[in-house]
């Protein structure tokens, strides 16, 4: 029972943390946030900090990591089939990573959170596309293409995020997920 009581405290406290990082986050550039502005806002002390990440930067990827992986999971409920609700799905986890509130930011954050971003929602998709292609490919075929369509999903959504989006989410999902399958069954 002790154990649950503490898992618990450490998810409180967890939490806490990322609360205050993030209200902070919409009031000051990142440079001058401090572990004390941190702390403070969480109502915790510097050393309890300290027993959960090593520094801001380390509070700010596992925040970004825990959103890539929970957009899937909202999306594919943990399971992913390689076909074409399966990868449709994964796009629109994509859309919704990306404009998740809790990580949008000042623009002095753009050009440091993007590429982290980007390599969150990647290394994600990969998991989930490795176990989706567990049967259809050898190993070494799953290690040439799972890449490509992590790559491919994520650059698709990228474009509409960041330029004129005269489609819906919904239908570049399915245009997405058209291509990955043509491509790979040709």
């Amino acid at each position: 029972m002790a154990t649950k009581v503490n898992n618990i405290r450490l998810t409180q406290t967890k939490q806490s943390f990322i609360d205050s990082f993030l209200r902070l986050v919409s009031l000051k550039d990142f440079e001058k946030i401090t572990i004390v502005d941190i702390t403070k806002g969480a109502k915790v002390n510097r050393a309890t900090f300290y027993a959960h990440f090593n520094d801001k930067y380390e509070l700010l990827d596992y925040i970004m990591g825990d959103s890539a992986s929970a957009a899937i999971v909202k999306h594919t409920e943990g399971e992913i089939k390689f076909d074409q609700e399966g990868i449709t799905q994964l796009v629109l986890s994509v859309f919704d990573f990306y404009q998740q509130p809790n990580i949008q930011c000042r623009s002095s954050y753009i050009g440091m959170v993007v590429p982290q971003l980007k390599e969150k929602i990647i290394n994600e998709l990969k998991v989930h596309l490795s176990n989706a292609l567990g049967d259809i490919y050898p190993d070494h075929g799953k290690s040439f293409y799972v890449p490509i369509i992590a790559q491919m999903i994520h650059e698709g959504v990228y474009q509409w995020v960041t330029g004129n989006n005269t489609i819906n989410q919904q239908e570049v999902a399915e245009r997405i997920s058209s291509l990955v399958l043509r491509g790979l069954q040709s």
